[in-house]
């Protein structure tokens, strides 16, 4: 079979009864809408639904039967509520929603499911969540979080020096992701200049909600307007390019298709709770 739709959302009924019996893999994308620096659209669950299809794609050509559910496209409330017209969804109710998404294809047999997550604020709610699936139907939903793996790439695609000053929130890898899957919403003249370390309650700021108390890391409940500048914390987005955006997109598309082929390979094979 030569697949041609590869979004669920696509399929009609026949077809999706159809695909369901073939027990094809199916990619959940998670995302945000946040302030993700004056420079980027507030959308960043555009770019998780994105690299969803492009992994799709490929596992398709090299053999598999690959489709994207619908995207999340609001994340789990954490440092953000600042932002006007940001919308993001409570722990508790993201998890219900999450759950019911799951649960939903879990009941018709749809196992080979795998999380493509794009937001920090995802990831607690994310493993309690596929957690409870593990012990309950003895089936694992692996998460496959973007943009942490993307800045793990970062250094061999930019050098060590360069990717310690671009990375952070509002900078790599989400705006060199954006610059080129998404360069007709990226405002390349709003890049804001670089800015001096910050403080709050009185001590360096670290990171969104953590501080640093003579090389000790304290975490305090504050917002990202207090920890960060216009939504980009540390990394400096001036440093970002769409040339780095494609060579970090091709290699979250490689890791991807691998991870759907090792889905398809484990599929039937349980890993029981009480045995471990």
């Amino acid at each position: 079979m030569v697949q041609t739709k590869f979004q669920m959302a696509h399929l009609t009924a026949s077809e999706m009864r159809e695909a369901v019996a073939r027990s094809p893999v199916i990619l959940l994308p998670l995302g945000s809408f946040e302030d993700q620096g004056p420079h980027m659209p507030m959308g960043d669950y555009l770019l998780a639904d994105a690299m969803a299809e492009k992994i799709a794609r490929k596992a398709s050509a090299a053999g598999h039967e690959v489709y994207v559910a619908p995207v999340l496209p609001f994340g789990g409330a954490d440092f953000f509520g600042y932002m006007p017209g940001g919308i993001a969804l409570s722990q508790s109710t993201l998890q219900a929603v999450l759950r019911d998404t799951l649960d939903s294809l879990l009941r018709h047999g749809l196992t080979r499911l795998i999380i493509l997550n794009g937001h920090g604020g995802n990831c607690t709610m994310i493993h309690d969540v596929t957690h409870s699936i593990w012990l309950r139907d003895n089936v694992v939903v692996p998460s496959f979080y973007l943009w942490r793996v993307a800045a793990s790439f970062l250094p061999q695609v930019v050098g060590a020096e360069q990717a310690a000053q671009s990375g952070g929130h509002g900078a790599n890898p989400l705006t060199s992701i954006g610059m080129h899957l998404l360069p007709d919403l990226v405002r390349e003249d709003r890049i804001p200049q670089t800015h001096a370390d910050k403080t709050a309650w009185g001590l360096a700021v670290s990171d969104f909600g953590t501080l640093d108390l003579d090389g000790a890391l304290i975490s305090v409940p504050l917002e990202g307007d207090c920890t960060a500048s216009n939504g980009v914390g540390r990394g400096d987005p001036r440093l970002c390019s769409a040339e780095t955006g494609a060579l970090l997109t091709e290699k979250l598309v490689e890791t991807g298709v691998k991870l759907v082929e090792h889905v398809v390979k484990q599929d039937g094979q349980k890993i029981s709770p009480k045995e471990n």
